[in-house]
């Protein structure tokens, strides 16, 4: 019940609490001045008054009750509205922070995708290495098949080296492996007792790459298949122009000895 309905039933009742006592007033005052008659009808009269001011209070009351029924169920609708609105809310937060989580992991799966891509580029991409002293950019492929050669050598399997290492510089003719590849082939070979095969690669590295740290070994290399192709007169030239060419070498120092040791 709301604030101007209470106000309007306290008034009703003040009202019919006033007629009341006027009514009680007149009557004891003028009980000697009217007959039966008319206090009979003062009483009808009375008593029609407070039927009427009874109605009002009643009507009042209704209405007070049904304004204030009205008013509660305003009121509870009002409540559930609220209440689903705040559900709404909650469920929209819910739905933002799940979408949050979803897009925090879709960029971390794109991230990772990212870097797993780059990768697996750079495997296939050239890349800088250093073999023997010198620096040359190659294939990942030609890297892991020139690793693959050598393992097989350092194995001792030197009839597989060599024809790994063969056909290594037929796949890649202008590697930056070469003129290593050459040297290790060489040895492979020499190890074979294939001194005329031997012979062709250690003098192939030596054209294609003079100033090779390798190269003075090669030369070594190739007075010795000299010597056990019974060539003595060529691996005299050999060894005296390995002194010569690369005197502070260790093969040279090797082939001072097979000098003296010719003559």
């Amino acid at each position: 019940m709301n604030a101007v309905s209470r106000s309007s039933i306290v008034q009703v009742v003040r009202v019919a609490a006033v007629t009341v006592a006027l009514a009680a007033c007149m009557g004891n005052a003028t009980a000697g001045l009217f007959d039966d008659e008319e206090a009979r009808k003062a009483i009808l009269d009375l008593r029609q008054k407070v039927q009427v001011t009874e109605q009002k209070l009643a009507e009042e009351t209704r209405r007070a009750s049904e304004d204030s029924a009205q008013l509660q169920r305003s009121l509870i609708e009002l409540q559930n509205q609220l209440d689903a609105t705040r559900a709404e809310a909650a469920k929209l937060r819910g739905q933002n922070e799940q979408m949050a989580r979803d897009l925090a992991e879709l960029q971390r799966q794109q991230k990772d995708a990212s870097q797993s891509l780059d990768e697996r580029l750079r495997k296939f991409e050239p890349s800088r290495m250093t073999i023997d002293g010198r620096e040359f950019v190659a294939e990942s492929s030609e890297k892991r098949d020139y690793d693959t050669a050598m393992a097989i050598f350092r194995k001792g399997d030197f009839a597989t080296a060599q024809v790994v290492f063969v056909d290594f510089l037929n796949r890649y003719p202008k590697t930056g492996f070469r003129p290593s590849a050459l040297f290790w082939l060489g040895n492979a070979q020499y190890a074979t007792k294939d001194y005329k095969d031997a012979l062709a690669s250690f003098r192939a590295l030596v054209a294609l790459a003079p100033d090779h740290m390798r190269v003075p070994e090669a030369a070594l290399a190739i007075a010795n298949c000299q010597l056990e192709l019974k060539d003595n007169k060529g691996a005299r030239k050999t060894l005296e122009e390995l002194v010569a060419n690369y005197p502070a070498s260790e093969a040279a120092q090797a082939a001072k000895d097979r000098l003296a040791r010719l003559r």
